[in-house]
């Protein structure tokens, strides 16, 4: 394991891998920057937005794809060291306009190269089942695939892409679903359990899948990662320094690091590691996300 940098973010989420460009990219959504790192040298930096990003995935063609405060985004970051913004593009509102206290959250692309995103009301005290799940492609926004979503997380598509999983991060859900998913309309069916975190300490909350079809996901609270089989069986639990994990993404040359961003608990324990970065070597590789569009 080894810390990247000494960045310490606010609520680090959303790691993708950029084969085209070989660095990482994440996301610390109060403090509206989108991160990278290049993992062969080290370098780091970051771009400002001006709404929160929950979550970021890869464009064919360049750039990122965002689900943020009012909708989904374009970003278009450029290299000139000294211009530190993005340039934002919206491309989608859902049909029932974000409300006031509202964001996109966790997201990633299908192996088809579908957007998809969900919703949540940011204050999680009030325990709002307002959470929807989207999708984003050439047809424009979808309609809700998924609703009554508290926090919504842990999306993850399977090697083939035909099973896609689903988390409620919430503390009163804590709940992993798989889905049958349809790779050539973009839809999910057959909700059903697929890992039942209600009695442990960690919640579920951002996941990677790997080349074995395994799903990795963050135990937020809990310091630790969690890996399911296929079948939902829990197959190895990774303890990491920081109590809050957020979300782990593979990436690498050969695709055999794992990312990690993390969120500050604020407890004298997690002061060190709280919102620190790290890379792991897993001992398995992940698979190529599909960039949006391709």
């Amino acid at each position: 394991m080894e810390r990247v940098s000494d960045i310490k973010c606010a609520v680090g989420e959303s790691p993708t891998w950029s084969a085209a460009e070989s660095v990482f990219y994440w996301t610390d959504i109060p403090a509206k920057r989108v991160w990278r790192l290049d993992p062969a040298t080290g370098a780091t930096r970051f771009w400002t937005l001006d709404e929160m990003a929950g979550c970021v995935a890869t464009r064919a063609g360049g750039g990122l794809i965002a689900g943020m405060e009012t909708g989904v985004f374009q970003l278009d970051l450029g290299d000139e060291v000294e211009i530190q913004a993005a340039v934002q593009t919206k491309l989608a509102t859902p049909g029932a306009a974000l409300g006031e206290g509202m964001r996109f959250n966790d997201g990633r692309c299908d192996r088809q190269g579908r957007f998809w995103s969900g919703t949540m009301f940011m204050d999680m005290g009030q325990a709002r089942p307002v959470g929807k799940l989207y999708r984003y492609d050439s047809r424009g926004i979808s309609k809700p695939m998924v609703s009554d979503l508290l926090t919504q997380n842990g999306l993850g598509f399977s090697p083939d892409g035909r099973t896609m999983y689903l988390s409620d991060s919430h503390p009163l859900r804590r709940m992993v679903w798989a889905f049958d998913y349809d790779i050539d309309d973009g839809v999910p069916t057959n909700q059903r359990v697929f890992a039942d975190l209600t009695k442990s300490v960690g919640r579920p909350d951002g996941a990677a899948v790997d080349s074995e079809g395994c799903y990795w996901v963050c135990g937020n609270d809990g310091g630790y990662i969690l890996r399911f089989t296929p079948q939902g069986k829990l197959d190895r639990k990774l303890d990491v320094p920081m109590l809050k994990p957020a979300m782990c993404a593979f990436g690498g040359k050969n695709l055999d690091q794992l990312l990690v961003t993390s969120i500050p608990s604020g407890k004298p324990e997690d002061a060190e590691w709280g919102g620190a970065v790290i890379l792991l070597e897993p001992g398995v590789k992940g698979i190529a996300e599909t960039p949006f569009g391709a």
